[in-house]
């Protein structure tokens, strides 16, 4: 008999749970609806939206995004963003004609929209048939919720950026524009990451101002026609031109951190020229920073010196576009007796464990961090390092510690314009040139024990940008490994044009 009532109870739970599920999508019906959950009505055909379709709901409340009075936003479109479940923003555009001039950038609104229709415009999900007295302000915001992203992410997810504010990060302008180019129509933007359109109506305020080579964009993403993401600019003050990007003849391709038995001398840096350079002619520096114990921030950035920097300079030897060469201790590809490198290009062999390093850096057992805090390796034009030089290439890794200092004075490791760098930030338009300051935050993990760091990616010799940014890659070595290893493969970094 308890067999059966038990039965019975289970049956009647899993019949309630699945009502509950039918009759409140999203939890407890209410009359209002977040935009992520609007969204999910729409199953690629027009919806006459009900409250029984919307949950209980009859509304969803948000702020405008789109600028009428600057007139680069699609015709008759109010575009709304907010926030739903776990502060996911979303947004909508809504259909309201001549209406929509009414309602300006910062207006809080709420939209009754039972009775109207969800559907596709143009490529973009809106909210159709809303007559203006559905449409209540509820006051002003005086900020904006912008998402920093990159046009790859933004292709891979349409449906979770289309009709929100989103900032494009250190984006060219390709082909490069000449004295005349405006942004009137649509143009083709770059941010290493992947391509996209950047649209201005030809009516729009800035239309006919000068296009910027190379610029952070903030704007409205916009499905086309196409189905793929646009970027509709709202208002010129958001487009933030940046100086072109200096190409590096030198950029960072691989590290060995931890070779095999005892790490004094045997570890070295990976690099990769972009054009044929001449050590005696043009020199150059590399530094590498360790912060193990961490310390006081560095004061004087790269050159710090003592046991958290150490410098190389690189005045002799010649190297050839497109090869490889290295920066280190002894010239043995994995430690004591493993194979020999002495064929390959050296800049740089110097014994830093016996020897303190060119200008600042005493001798060190541990050039390159294996564990624990912040470590990094940066790229120099000339041999003079000082706390306000700025680096050609940097590479950051590893955890933690005591690197950055917002100030006054602001103190710490400079970076420059990279695939993970930028001087400008790509949100508020502020400078950001030290690693750990605004966006300056992404890093490698620490390697994996026993392998060389390959960075993987593809960079433009002409233009100075990752077209495709560097990844991580964990090579195993062993004594025996050939040269071949760290340089032969489809995933190693490569140089175009």
């Amino acid at each position: 008999m308890k067999k059966i009532h038990l039965f019975m109870i289970v049956i009647a739970a899993a019949v309630f749970a699945g009502c509950k599920k039918d009759n409140y999508p999203g939890g407890v019906p209410g009359p209002t609806i977040a935009v992520l959950d609007l969204r999910a009505v729409y199953k690629g055909s027009d919806v006459i939206l009900s409250e029984e379709n919307l949950g209980g709901a009859k509304q969803f409340v948000g702020v405008v995004i789109s600028d009428p009075a600057q007139g680069n936003q699609p015709s008759g479109n109010v575009v709304i963003q907010n926030y739903g479940r776990n502060k996911l923003l979303r947004g909508i555009s809504v259909v309201m004609g001549a209406a929509a001039t009414n309602y300006q950038a910062g207006d809080s609104v709420q939209v009754v929209i039972t009775g109207s229709t969800l559907t596709r415009v143009n490529g973009t999900l809106a909210v159709t048939n809303v007559p203006e007295a559905n449409v209540t302000k509820l006051g002003r915001v005086n900020s904006y919720n912008v998402r920093a992203a990159n046009s790859a992410a933004i292709a891979a997810a349409p449906d979770s950026y289309e009709s929100t504010l989103i900032s494009i990060s250190n984006a060219i302008t390709e082909p490069e524009p000449v004295a005349g180019d405006t942004y009137a129509g649509d143009k083709v933007i770059n941010d290493g990451f992947a391509k996209m359109t950047l649209h201005t109506e030809a009516n729009a305020k800035f239309a006919t101002t000068q296009l910027p080579a190379n610029a952070n964009f903030i704007g409205i993403a916009v499905t086309g026609t196409d189905g793929k993401i646009q970027l509709w600019p709202r208002r010129i003050n958001e487009i933030r031109p940046l100086p072109l990007i200096r190409p590096s003849a030198v950029i960072i391709t691989g590290y060995l951190t931890n070779p095999t038995g005892a790490d004094n001398n045997y570890e070295y840096v990976q690099l990769k020229a972009t054009r044929d350079i001449d050590f005696a002619v043009t020199n150059f520096s590399l530094v590498t920073c360790n912060n193990a114990g961490s310390g006081p921030v560095p004061v004087n950035g790269w050159a710090i010196g003592g046991t958290r920097s150490y410098k190389f300079n690189l005045t002799s030897g010649t190297v050839k576009k497109g090869q490889y060469f290295y920066v280190g201790g002894n010239k043995n590809i994995f430690g004591a007796n493993s194979t020999d490198m002495s064929s390959s290009v050296w800049a740089n062999s110097t014994l830093y464990s016996n020897v303190n390093g060119a200008d600042f850096g005493t001798a060190t057992t541990n050039l390159l961090a294996n564990s624990g805090n912040i470590a990094g390796i940066a790229v120099f034009q000339g041999t003079t390092v000082d706390g306000s030089t700025v680096p050609l290439d940097v590479i950051m890794y590893g955890g933690a510690g005591n690197f950055y200092s917002a100030g006054p004075p602001e103190i710490g490791y400079r970076v420059t314009n990279t695939d993970y760098y930028g001087t400008i930030n790509p949100i508020s338009g502020a400078l950001q040139n030290f690693y750990g300051s605004g966006t300056n935050t992404q890093k490698l993990g620490l390697p994996a024990n026993e392998n060389f760091v390959q960075l993987g990616g593809v960079y433009d010799a002409v233009s100075g940008r990752w077209t495709t940014p560097r990844t991580l890659t964990s090579i195993p070595l062993t004594p025996t490994s050939p040269v071949t290893t760290l340089e032969v493969g489809d995933t190693f970094t490569k140089i175009v044009n």
